[in-house]
């Protein structure tokens, strides 16, 4: 045990050492999540698919693990070995540390992490619920690898966003895992805390949601962005102390959502009862029944419930849990893992809704409203924004600013012009250049990017370009384009039949290439077979895949180096049910 969290201590070191000298900014999408996936669960596998489809993450950003001890709850230990470890090591090995901002899990991974073998015995006999959340853990990654147990810390999280006199945060901040956050909440671009933000995408077992109910509340979350919904959030009074610990924020909260043009209103009751508007909910209450109050979930809605077991899944538990909310529609929702007591500061703030409808993502929306976040499991979808200035970006050959095309053909030196600009007004600050997830260079307003198409591998690339605007949420818009590079005589062509497939089936999976001496075939970062030879078929259990839409990539080597690879232009299927 020694042993492990030297390990631990040591690669946590090196991560925060990595990001704090990262010498440029990036975040808010798909490029800077880092998604796990439980290899060994095929509900895992489903969520992850639907969300990398939806999203369009990047497979070096996905990371198979095999999780098989039990989906309720893990020790400390376990959490650091097995998970947060693997996690940071992959980040760290793929070269990914500058970009990444959250770590964001499928479903099937353990929900409470239980640290009570680790509690110095000073704390051991006060602390009678020593538990806290997988997503709660996660974002205090730097505090878990402590001596002491500053997770514990009331104030841990100085990502969120302090209050002014008139009981509204004063600014809102976009995340980037490698800055800091002082004392007071400063943003600083050295030294100061560091946090990863982090999320559930589901909860499939126990009293959680079904996969079919998790991918509508993905599809749902990611329509949802940027199309400042015309609903009504709705703030919840009662006598209840689940509602009246934090309703004294409620009426600053709704005077500032007036000033942002987004219609609110404290309601007497538990839920809003009949209205088809319901763009957002902050409530308390051990039990609700979402279906007879008659209201419906606008789509990107973040609805909140405070209550002791809002995130425990176990069957036999009482009190609603927060699955109830996303299977009505909303985007996310949070709750705790073990008793909290009713202390505000372990649960979202009215201004977390402030924070949404200035245009932060729901990720970034929850931990700017938490102080301490421990025992808060958040789940649904990060990166839904739905009322966010999003850059509409374009991007042209500067030579003589022509556009590219799919699949259009590249060789040596390209030099890339970007341009956006921001509906509803503001400026983009600058633009990122990302080849197949990895981010290569960034530029400003009028620059040019210079991409070197002699550095990479022959055959099909991603290009993205990411522009990020030039307010404090520093909200992204994105220009993505499939490519050939094309400088080198070798090639590699990829057939997967049967295209659909039941899960309980096999898929074919043929390459065929000119000037390789081998072929590894791949689908979101895990390796399914290779080949020895460029003229030969394998088969693979679509098991292994996990059901929905997939997509499968082979790339071609003659040696080692980029120089000597060529990738084949992937194949997307889809994998159905065993039963269909």
């Amino acid at each position: 045990m020694i042993a492990h969290s030297r390990i631990f201590i040591g690669l946590a070191i090196l991560f925060l050492a990595a990001v704090s000298s990262a010498p440029a900014r990036a975040g808010g999408g798909p490029e800077n999540l880092f998604l796990v996936v439980n290899s060994n669960s095929p509900d895992s596998l489903a969520v992850a698919n639907a969300f990398v489809a939806l999203r369009g993450v990047p497979p070096i950003n996905v990371l198979m693990l095999p999780w098989t001890a039990g989906t309720e709850s893990a020790t400390i230990a376990a959490f650091r070995t097995d998970l947060l470890t693997p996690i940071l090591r992959a980040i760290d090995g793929r070269k990914l540390l500058p970009h990444i901002d959250a770590i964001v899990y499928s479903s099937d991974f353990p929900w409470r992490i239980d640290f009570a073998a680790e509690l110095p015995k000073e704390i051991a006999g006060n602390d009678k619920f020593p538990s806290g959340s997988l997503t709660g853990m996660t974002m205090l990654y730097a505090a878990v690898q402590q001596s002491t147990p500053g997770y514990l810390d009331p104030a841990s999280n100085r990502y969120w966003r302090p209050l002014n006199q008139d009981g509204v945060p004063t600014v809102t901040n976009g995340f980037r895992g490698w800055y800091g956050w002082g004392p007071q909440g400063e943003l600083m671009e050295s030294g100061g805390s560091r946090y990863l933000l982090s999320v559930m995408l589901g909860v499939t077992a126990g009293r959680g949601n079904t996969v079919p109910e998790v991918v509508a509340s993905l599809v749902s979350a990611a329509a949802a962005d940027g199309t400042h919904p015309k609903g009504t959030i709705y703030f919840m009074t009662n006598s209840d102390v689940r509602t009246t610990t934090r309703s004294s924020a409620f009426p600053a909260a709704v005077a500032e959502l007036k000033l942002l043009g987004v219609a609110s209103e404290v309601v007497v009751g538990t839920l809003p009862v009949g209205k088809r508007d319901v763009a957002g909910l902050m409530t308390g209450a051990a039990d609700f029944d979402w279906a007879k109050s008659g209201s419906t979930i606008v789509p990107g809605a973040i609805c909140e419930n405070l209550t002791s077991y809002g995130a425990i899944f176990t069957p036999t538990v009482s009190q609603t849990p927060l699955s109830e909310f996303l299977r009505a529609g909303a985007a996310g929702s949070s709750g705790t893992v073990i008793e909290p007591f009713a202390i505000g500061s372990k649960f979202p703030h009215a201004s977390i809704q402030v924070h949404y409808a200035r245009g932060a993502s729901l990720a970034e929306a929850f931990y700017q409203s938490v102080r301490s976040p421990y025992q808060l499991l958040v789940v649904g979808d990060p990166l839904c924004q739905p009322w966010a200035k999003v850059p509409v970006v374009e991007v042209v050959v500067a030579s003589d600013s022509s556009n590219l095309e799919p699949d259009q053909q590249l060789s040596g030196l390209v030099e890339l012009e970007p341009r956006a600009h921001v509906p509803g007004g503001g400026t983009v600050d600058r633009f990122e250049l990302f080849v197949d997830g990895m981010r290569l260079e960034q530029c400003g307003l009028g620059e040019h990017f210079s991409l070197d198409t002699l550095l990479m591998s022959d055959g099909y690339h991603e290009l993205r370009v990411v522009a990020i605007e030039s307010s404090p949420i520093e909200t992204q818009g994105r220009w993505i384009m499939p490519v050939f590079f094309s400088n080198r005589s070798r090639s590699l062509t990829l057939k997967v039949e049967p295209t659909r497939v039941k899960s309980s089936g096999t898929i074919r999976v043929s390459v065929l290439g000119k000037g390789l001496e081998n072929v590894a075939v791949f689908s979101m970062g895990r390796v399914l077979g290779r080949t020895v030879g460029t003229d030969a078929t394998i088969e693979v259990p679509a098991e292994l895949l996990g059901r929905g839409s997939v997509t499968i990539r082979a790339t071609g080597r003659s040696g080692s180096g980029a120089a000597n690879s060529v990738n084949a232009q992937p194949v997307t299927i889809e994998v159905t049910d065993a039963a269909r």
